[in-house]
């Protein structure tokens, strides 16, 4: 694997994105590892988001001075192919086709003489000004192997996952009733139609996660942040959100539509 290729993955993109994918990746990425975000007294995932922060910030900025140098080349390009097609206007008829030089064997090596590089001295730089890219045709059809495997339907129930990287897994219809998540770290995973009853998810990261159908009845959530996750038709029966009147669960743009919430009722 290449060293840009490596910046994408670190981004969690593939080589070849736009400049505005990259930009985007990492603001969610800086937002989603900030150090604020996780326990202050979980020193490990502490110093992990300090090391996923100077991963995602180098990544970034590498990509950025890769995408700066690549539109000076265009633009070199460009400008040099205008300027000279001003000066020299009729030089297209200067390279031969295929025909011709089946005419004139000896032009090729004419082209290439001493004589001619003096009288094309820039003639070398305009044949090498296009984009690096041209290298590499096939750099944007590169897939890179996704580095999670497929868990879903799969038994964990009773297991403990404490602290565990869930990050991006597949794990629809998982079993993990009972299972202990606490200071769990599951952005993006998909946990459609999970069955998470009594499970306890304190303090467990589920930002942007996909919890369609999950059954949430009796788990335990207080302190878990559920900012931005989809939550459509999940149920929430018994499960403990709330200290009295006051929530103790992160939903900030979190869709609830159809949710049956802790006290039976569904929200709309």
């Amino acid at each position: 694997m290449s060293e840009f290729e490596q910046y994408y993955r670190v981004l969690e993109l593939e080589p070849g994105a736009t400049f505005e994918e990259v930009t985007q990746a990492y603001k969610d990425l800086a937002f989603v590892w900030h150090p604020d975000r996780l326990p202050k007294d979980n020193t490990r995932l502490q110093e992990k988001a300090q090391k996923k922060l100077q991963e995602i910030n180098e990544a970034r900025e590498q990509l950025r001075l890769s995408n700066m140098k690549y539109q000076t080349l265009q633009y070199s390009a460009s400008h040099y192919s205008a300027a000279s097609a001003q000066k020299n206007p009729t030089e297209k008829t200067y390279q031969h086709s295929a025909a011709s030089a089946q005419k004139n064997p000896t032009e090729k090596t004419y082209q290439h003489s001493a004589a001619s590089v003096q009288k094309n001295p820039t003639e070398k730089t305009y044949q090498h000004s296009a984009p690096s890219a041209q290298k590499n045709p096939t750099e944007k059809t590169y897939q890179p192997p996704h580095p999670n495997p497929d868990l879903s339907g799969k038994d964990y129930s009773r297991a403990n996952l404490q602290n565990k990287d869930l990050s991006g897994r597949n794990m629809s219809y998982a079993n993990l009733s009972g299972a202990n998540l606490s200071d769990t770290f599951m952005h993006k995973v998909n946990l459609r139609g999970a069955n998470l009853s009594e499970a306890n998810l304190f303090r467990a990261n589920l930002l942007l996660a996909d919890l369609r159908e999950a059954n949430f009845r009796g788990a335990n959530l207080v302190g878990a942040d559920l900012s931005g996750a989809d939550l459509r038709g999940a149920n929430f029966m018994g499960a403990r959100m709330k200290s009295g009147d006051r929530l103790l669960v992160k939903l900030v743009g979190a869709n609830l539509a159809g949710a049956i919430m802790p006290d039976g009722k569904i929200y709309e």
